[in-house]
This record gives structure tokens, sequence and C-alpha cells, in this order.
């Protein structure tokens, strides 16, 4: 117990310079502009300031029990303060909106869902954080994890969790240097009644992943240049799209809106698909030990080899622009979203941390699971984009590429056309 108190002392030496004091930069974006959070905590008598802080947080993490745990230790560790916690249950799907009634009777440190973000910070609801605090997310977690909750290079949020798709494959029919790329993985034999993998769009969540990929872009590298438009029509676009066709068309290519794959996987007739962490347990039941994962592949579309880039994006920690006490809420936002707490995290929740240390600790590494989606996150994937531009217009119109590529209306004959028609809907108009 000792250890672990002297462990958490040193967490909070770590949290108190991550915020800091009196002259701190860590700052915080309302309507009014930006004010820079001091945390000069005591009164003049020497006396604890007393304080209130509400916490909206999901109800996984309070019926665990993992965010009264975190509020005890960060209060033991702050005397500073005489801290009056009220914590309510609030799904990370559904923050935005419940935000956005009211922003003055929302928590005052939050979690959700970081395709929110963009909407939290228009509003002037979330607040923006500076100095050391916004310096931790940036040297502690990979570029894709920090771009999650950037807007005009400011960070907003701590991400504290990952939340993108990877690879599945069955251990009887390929190997790990299969898996390695759709190439490797088309050409292993196998029966007649053996799909070697199965596409899916996922409704344009997945099929991005071959255009990005590439490099191809929607909105430029920042995502919000909406004058590049997309290049998805372009010599590389065309490539990538005739090679979907001759994927999508090849009978060893299962389609997932025709097929049940944790049925195929029960019979050993599916070789390789994507799929998110939501479905592990439906195919551990189904495969057990042969049950494989990997991160996504390469594919060769025109004589170069690409690794897919999967949307990626997190789940983050926030604070509320009009928090009362915004030195705490900054510091028990910190304190939660930090690599200590990103570990436990884990253990009491099966979240798999952001923070690239919380994630090499043995504790993750030896999770098969949390493994893989950590080198997901890390090496084969690119932020998903949320802007009201891309929300518009993506989805709406995406998904027919997949779809026309499967009912035969998108050949090698049109595809230029059928592209350019698709590039033309995300327009933007100045």
């Amino acid at each position: 117990m000792k250890k672990k108190l002297l462990s958490l002392l040193m967490v909070a030496t770590l949290m108190f310079s991550i915020i800091g004091c009196g002259n701190s930069d860590n700052t915080q974006n309302t309507s009014g502009g930006e004010n820079t959070v001091d945390n000069n905590s005591e009164t003049d008598n020497n006396q604890p300031e007393a304080v209130t802080l509400k916490i909206w947080a999901p109800e996984r993490a309070i019926q665990t029990g993992s965010i009264d745990s975190m509020i005890q230790s960060f209060q033991a560790l702050h005397p500073e303060w005489d801290i009056d916690f009220t914590v309510e249950a609030q799904g990370e799907d559904k923050a935005k909106d419940e935000i956005l009634k009211d922003i003055t009777a929302a928590g005052d440190v939050f979690f959700f869902a970081n395709d929110q973000l963009s909407e939290l910070v228009k509003a002037g609801s979330i607040a923006k954080l500076g100095g050391s605090t916004a310096e931790m997310v940036k040297t502690t977690m990979a570029d894709a994890v920090v771009k999650t909750v950037t807007v005009d290079d400011a960070i907003y949020a701590i991400p504290f969790t990952h939340n993108t798709f990877f690879m599945y494959y069955d251990k009887t029919l390929l190997t790990e240097d299969d898996v390695k790329s759709i190439e490797s993985i088309m050409a292993k034999e196998t029966a007649d009644n053996v799909y070697n993998y199965c596409f899916d769009s996922a409704g344009g969540w997945m099929l991005g992943s071959w255009y990005y990929g590439a490099g191809l872009t929607i909105y430029g590298e920042s995502q919000t240049d909406f004058a590049a438009g997309c290049n998805w029509n372009s010599e590389k676009g065309i490539a990538v799209t005739n090679y979907l066709i001759d994927l999508i068309n090849n009978p060893k290519c299962a389609y997932k809106d025709d097929v049940s794959i944790s049925e195929l996987a029960g019979e050993h007739r599916i070789g390789a698909w994507f799929d998110g962490s939501w479905n592990y347990e439906l195919y551990k039941k189904e495969l057990g030990d042969n049950l494989g994962m990997a991160i996504i592949p390469t594919f060769n579309p025109d004589g170069n080899d690409y690794q897919l880039k999967g949307f990626y994006g997190s789940k983050a920690i926030g604070v509320n622009s009009q928090a009362t006490y915004p030195a705490v809420a900054v510091a028990f936002a910190a304190y939660i979203g930090g690599e200590e707490m990103q570990r436990q995290r884990f253990i009491d929740t099966a979240q798999v941390p952001t923070n690239k240390k919380a994630g090499e600790s043995e504790v993750v590494q030896s999770n098969a699971l949390a493994s893989v989606i950590v080198e997901e996150a890390n090496t084969a994937s690119v932020m998903q984009p949320t802007s009201v531009e891309f929300n518009s217009r993506y989805w709406a119109n995406v998904a027919g590429v997949a779809t026309e590529i499967r009912t035969g209306d998108l050949t090698k004959d049109n595809v230029q056309e059928k592209m350019d028609t698709f590039v033309a809907t995300l327009k933007v108009e100045e």
C-alpha cells in the first residue's frame, strides 16, 4: 500500500507541474476569449479551498467503481482543495447533445467521443487546454491520437482510449505472413467453398482506408482545406477504385452485406476480415485459439505497396468552458487522463490506453486484443474527419461507391465518370 501511495504521490507531483501554478499558461476557450488558469488553491489562512466539481462519466466507469477510485486518489493527493464531487452518468456518445442544451448545467469534466469536438468548440462550450497539459497530450500520444482532439492547432481534450478497427483472421487458413498484404491473402490456396477475404465498406467507414492508405485526401492533409476538395478521381484514385472492382468481383472475396462472418468463421470458411473490438467475443466463441488478430494490411493498386489507413477516433476527457473552478477541473482531467490512470482504467474497464507508455506496459501488451489496437492506432490509421462539411457530404454519398461496384453499376468502363460524380458531391461552395 505504501508503494502504491508513493507512486500516486509521484503522479500528483507530475500532474501539478502539468497544470502549473500562479503564472500557468494553461488556457480555456470561452465566449469571452481566453483566460489563464490560476492554480493558487489555498485560502489566506492556509486552509483547504472549498470547491465543487461535477463529473459526467459513462455508466461503465461508475458501475465498476473506476471513477470513484480515481476521485478518492485525486482528493488524497490534493489536500489544498476540499472538493465536493458530484458524479452523474452520461454516455460519451450523447455528451455533446446534452452539453449544448445548457452549458452551465453540464459537467465541469466530461467524457465524449471526439467526433463531437467541432460542434463543442463552435459553441464555445469546451475549454482549450494549454501549457504543459497540452504538451502532455502531444508528447505522450501518437500523432493520429493527438489530431482527434485538435482544432486549428489547439488541444481541447485528453484522449483516453482508441476507437478504430483492425484485421481478424482464421489461423487454420492463413499465417501471420499471409495477412501482411491483401495480395498474399488472396493468393493463398484454399478450398473452393472458402472465402479468403471479406470486403466490408461499413457505409464508407472502412472503404476510406483504401483511398487514405494510397495517400489520397478529402479537404487536403488538414482535412479542413475545403477549396482542395476530394482527389479520389485522380489517376491514383482511379487505380484504387479499379483495384476494388477486381477485389469485390473476385469469387474468393465475400461481400459483408451478403454473408454472416461469424457463421463462416465457425465453419472455417473465411480467411480474413476487418472489424472492431466490440465483436471480439463473437469471433472468439467461434474460433477460440484459432482466432488471429493483426493490423490491417498493405495493398498494391498501381505497382506500389501502400499501408491501408483506417479511420481512427478516440474517446476523450474535456473541461467545461464555464467550469466554476477551472484550475481544479483541468487538474482532475489531466490526472484521470494521465499514464497511470489510463493503465488503471484498462484494468477496471478494458479500455485500451492512448498514452504510449501505458499502452506499452506489460498489463496491456500481454493482452492480444489491446496490443493490436495500440499498434493499429499508431501505425495504420488516419484521423476520421470531424468537420460539419465532411459529415454532411461524405456519409450521404460514399456508400454508393462500394454498392455500385457490387451491383455492376460502377465498372472499369465508367469508373472515371462515376468517381468524378462522387467527388463533385463533396465540393464545398465558397
